[in-house]
């Protein structure tokens, strides 16, 4: 191969060079191998640029995304601690209304004259029964106090709605039933039973008793009820009689005039007549009687006398 090199000024000379079969040999061997070699050691160095910058992209976007969980991190710390001072402050209420509930039951037993042994609000309420091995894990310290104070209110709770429920029944039955004093002062002239007819002189049976009090002054009904009779009666005068829910009937004969009328309802301590001395009576009285089961029975049991 002839190769012709010729200069761009005209005063140059041409050179003329030949390849030989050897020197084409040689140029082809570096054509094939040693270009191979350049362009994977390019290649290779081209791989590594790339593979560096794409690991720095990563490790900023795992920095990145670290300090966005840091953040996370912090803030649910900031709104765990508030979630844990506002437990601690319910839990602070909680215990202090179950002071409450303690002291209004203790005072409330004492007021009833409950026996404090079966309503004491000092000590836990008694229960048992066979041990159940819970499957859910143990909750933390706080949440356990809370579940147990819960529990604490809701036992108290049962106890006070116990103790409400005995003390309405008790005041239900202190309504219905005949008690206290009929009339405004006054003494008992003349008591229940067997004694001398003040008109004859004769033994007679008593079936109440004779209150002595001030003309006109009220009469008060003994308990909560319905006014069954209420006008004149022989040998009682003006009578005003009163069906209670207790079954027992409550008299109140010889009024000088009647304030209620038949099918009333009165309720304990309300007016229903005036002291009178109508009817077989010697002078200003009441003739009280209380009839149970139809048989007129001694009414010293219901009266409670002011003062006494």
């Amino acid at each position: 191969m002839n190769i012709i090199l010729v200069p761009n000024s005209q005063r140059g000379k041409g050179r003329n060079t030949t390849l030989s079969h050897r020197h084409l040999v040689l140029i082809a061997l570096v054509v094939l191998v040693a270009l191979p070699v350049l362009l994977g050691v390019v290649a290779y160095h081209a791989q590594d640029m790339l593979t560096a910058h794409n690991a720095d992209s990563l490790l900023s976007s795992q920095r990145r995304e670290l300090a966005a969980q840091r953040t996370a991190v912090a803030e649910a710390k900031r709104n765990a601690e508030a979630h844990l001072n506002a437990l601690a402050q319910r839990l602070g209420q909680m215990q202090a209304q179950m002071m409450r509930l303690n002291a209004l039951g203790s005072r409330l037993t004492r007021m009833a004259g409950l026996d404090a042994r079966e309503f004491n609000f000092a000590v836990e309420a008694a229960m048992g029964g066979p041990e159940k091995t819970a499957t859910a894990s143990n909750p933390p310290e706080l949440m356990s106090s809370l579940d147990h104070l819960a529990r604490e209110i809701e036992r108290q709770q049962e106890r006070l709605s116990a103790l409400e429920n005995l003390l309405l029944d008790r005041k239900l039955s202190a309504a219905v039933t005949p008690s206290g004093w009929p009339v405004q002062g006054g003494w008992i002239s003349s008591s229940f039973g067997v004694r001398a007819d003040p008109f004859n002189g004769h033994q007679s049976y008593h079936e109440g008793v004779d209150i002595a009090s001030s003309m006109g002054s009220p009469v008060l009904a003994m308990g909560d009820g319905v006014v069954s009779h209420s006008g004149e009666k022989s040998g009682y005068g003006l009578l005003v009689e009163v069906t209670h829910e207790s079954g027992l009937i409550t008299r109140y004969a010889h009024a000088s005039a009647v304030l209620v009328r038949v099918g009333d309802r009165v309720q304990k301590g309300q007016p229903i007549a005036q002291v009178g001395t109508t009817g077989r009576s010697t002078g200003p009285h009441l003739h009280f009687e209380v009839v149970r089961n139809g048989t007129s029975v001694s009414p010293m049991r219901y009266l409670q006398q002011a003062g006494k």
